[in-house]
């Protein structure tokens, strides 16, 4: 028999033994006695293991004469309750007599041991309400917790929040995409939509990360000059392309902040903007006909595809014309290869991160701006979790195709290591 299997044989057997001690003193019949059964023995197995904390403060063991290197005594115990995962368990917590002894297992001020704190935040960012949090609490832990505790605990994020929105960015970035959503504030007695502004990084390896979350009362070209400029104010030097929907003056703003950077019409943005000129029959006809444009293997085909697409369509000018004033945007896609082409057509990415957020804040109006951020906040730390830190897909690809432009190539090559 192998050491590890005689090794597994042996910590079972222990641990058969404990719970058969454990059955023949409690005789539970249901799951409900053995957790009663469980809740008696923690209390003397957290004041077992206190117990152990505080011999290793003082140095000696409970009763032990001449080997005291210190004046400090035993003190006598604070009784009280602590939460658990079984519920509420009295403990007496042994104290010194210099009030220097500060155990680890209980800290001081602790009522709490039961891992609560994450359990709610983790409810409070897949968008439960309090009072939904506050039910699923009483029904798994059997203790109630009051909608101003939740609130304390997920208010603790805030800190990390304004470290997280001030904390440097990379010098150099691919990819940006930008969006706006709006999200319903009460304030000053009355509710209001906000623009909640979005950007999302892929850096030079392709790995994502969404560099800040801003509020506004409006989507504007102004706020968004704002926030260009704190980016670079936070370090980043230069970018290759900016996606974006067609925000008057938003593209001259990016510019003006990165000089060098290539702006991107989103072609489902120009897409929408377009069939409100085109009746409902016709638009799944109408919109497989322009992914023919757009989607075309070179600009020459494009460029003939959409001559057609003008010919077949003309009777909705007011559609054409979207297109026609905005070619310029479907020309440039065709100076970069198919996979290139693939990432900076359209908005997708940034949307999906809306995305994620809409689906924790359709529960109605916040109370304040705090309570949306912490909440958006906890959302992108979901994102990461699911991300990973893993490139986006097929960017070797990528990767190869932008290094073909020896103008991109050098600005990447520049920040390769960075």
């Amino acid at each position: 028999m192998s050491t590890a299997l005689m090794a597994r044989k042996k910590k079972n057997t222990k641990g058969t033994e404990i719970a058969q001690a454990i059955m023949e003193h409690y005789q539970p019949k249901t799951k409900e006695d053995m957790q009663e059964a469980l809740k008696e023995i923690f209390g003397p197995m957290f004041e077992t293991m206190l117990q152990g904390e505080l011999k290793g403060h003082l140095g000696y063991e409970a009763g032990e004469h001449g080997y005291k290197d210190t004046d400090n005594r035993r003190n006598g115990y604070t009784s009280k309750h602590v939460k658990t995962s079984y519920g509420q368990i009295p403990v007496d917590v042994p104290r010194d007599r210099d009030g220097s002894f500060e155990p680890q297992l209980i800290p001081k001020r602790t009522r709490d041991v039961s891992g609560i704190e994450d359990k709610v935040i983790s409810m409070y960012a897949k968008g439960l309400s309090q009072r939904d949090i506050s039910d699923t609490i009483e029904d798994i832990y059997g203790f109630s917790i009051s909608h101003e505790t939740i609130s304390e605990i997920t208010d603790k994020v805030l800190d990390e929040l304004t470290e997280w929105q001030n904390r440097p960015l990379k010098k150099f970035y691919t990819f940006l995409f930008v969006d706006c959503m709006y999200v319903t504030i009460r304030k000053d007695y009355e509710t209001k939509n906000y623009a909640v502004y979005a950007i999302l990084g892929y850096d030079v390896n392709g790995i994502k990360d969404v560099l800040g979350l801003w509020l506004n009362e409006s989507e504007s070209k102004h706020t968004w000059m704002q926030i260009f400029d704190e980016l670079k104010n936070r370090g980043v030097e230069d970018v290759l392309f900016i996606s974006m929907d067609g925000v008057s003056g938003l593209e001259e703003g990016a510019r003006a902040i990165f000089t060098d950077v290539t702006v991107q019409r989103c072609m489902v943005h120009l897409i929408r903007n377009s069939i409100k000129y085109v009746p409902s029959k016709d638009y799944k006809t109408y919109t497989t006909h322009l992914r023919k444009v757009y989607g075309a293997a070179s600009l020459k085909a494009a460029e003939g595809e959409f001559e057609r697409f003008r010919q077949t369509w003309s009777q909705y000018p007011g559609a054409i014309d979207v297109w026609e004033r905005n070619w310029g945007h479907v020309a440039q896609l065709f100076q970069y290869g198919s996979a290139v082409r693939r990432v900076m057509y359209t908005t997708n990415a940034i949307e999906s991160v809306n995305s994620s957020f809409r689906r924790v804040t359709r529960k109605g109006a916040f109370p304040h701006e705090n309570a949306l951020l912490k909440l958006l906040y906890l959302r992108v730390t979901e994102l990461y979790k699911k991300w990973k830190g893993r490139p986006v897909p097929n960017w070797a690809m990528v990767r190869n195709q932008l290094s073909m432009d020896p103008k991109m190539n050098t600005r990447m090559q520049k920040y390769e290591d960075i």
